[in-house]
């Protein structure tokens, strides 16, 4: 059944945009198929961080579901085992709504630390999931957590770039 749009309703978005912010996340996890020479494999997830600077810079952009498809894709061109990301994510997205309920205003400051502890969150338990607790990735680990939360700003700022806003900073 069509419903009808009552005369002072919005419009529906039915621009480009809208699928902006998600094919901004599958290009972040896309960037693990990009060939890297490396020691150290310490490459952040830049899906998750992607998915984290939509959700903390622009929360109405990506509805709640949004980490289950994309964290299908992010486990299926990655290779970790399928179903981790999506599982992660969506919970890294109720704790951001947790947080949202909670706290009445947040500032960059805050988003930061909140994305440092989804990053974290997210990590930690894809490395319980993927390799064994015998492996001696542990300082591999905290490179990368480590990399990741320093490259979280940036990811914020290319969401922002992309969703047309601009900071006077």
């Amino acid at each position: 059944m069509r419903q009808v749009r009552g005369p002072f309703d919005e419009a529906p978005d039915r621009s480009f945009q809208r699928f902006v912010p998600a094919l901004s996340v599958l290009v972040g996890s896309s960037l693990t198929l990009w060939p890297v020479v490396a020691s150290f494999p310490f490459l952040p997830p830049f899906g998750l961080l992607m998915l984290l600077g939509w959700r903390l810079v622009r929360p109405e952009s990506l509805r709640i579901w949004a980490p289950l498809p994309l964290g299908l894709f992010d486990d299926l061109v990655s290779g970790q085992p399928l179903g981790s990301a999506m599982l992660f994510w969506t919970l890294s997205f109720f704790m951001i709504d947790l947080v949202d309920q909670r706290v009445v205003y947040r500032d960059f400051w805050q988003d930061w630390l909140v994305a440092a502890g989804s990053i974290s969150f997210c990590l930690i338990l894809g490395r319980l999931v993927a390799t064994p607790l015998a492996a001696h990735v542990d300082t591999t680990l905290l490179l990368q957590i480590a990399v990741s939360v320093l490259l979280f700003p940036l990811a914020a700022r290319i969401c922002a770039m992309l969703a047309g806003e601009e900071d006077e900073a």
